[in-house]
């Protein structure tokens, strides 16, 4: 997520990256440096599979990125760090995002429940 001001899909997707205390435990950790997946499941405290699930939320709200790396012996190690986001909600902020808002597409029913 740049500096500029976000589009209203662009914000939904990051708020809503950000509405899971999992998910914002994953952010403080990697407020400390970038962590390879494994280490940061148990400082984390959760599973490499239920991470990995968490982690492409964050990454698809543009929060975090990883990079594949080997290591001396030869071990593919994914490692994520977060990216330079900034984030400022303002009423006018807010407002702004709305108009931009892709429609609801009435053939599809209703939009699906966030997920954890």
């Amino acid at each position: 997520m740049t500096h500029d001001e976000p589009t209203g899909d662009q914000l939904v997707l990051v708020l809503a990256a950000l509405a899971n205390p999992i998910r914002l435990r994953i952010i403080a950790r990697l407020a400390d440096g970038r962590e390879y997946v494994s280490q940061l499941a148990r400082d984390v405290g959760i599973s490499r599979p239920l991470l990995h699930m968490h982690l492409q939320r964050l990454e698809a709200a543009g929060l975090v990125a990883g990079a594949l790396e080997l290591s001396l012996d030869g071990k593919a190690m994914k490692y994520f760090e977060l990216t330079d986001f900034h984030l400022t909600i303002t009423p006018p902020v807010l407002a702004a995002a709305a108009t931009t808002l892709t429609p609801p597409d009435a053939t599809k029913g209703p939009p699906p429940q966030e997920n954890p």
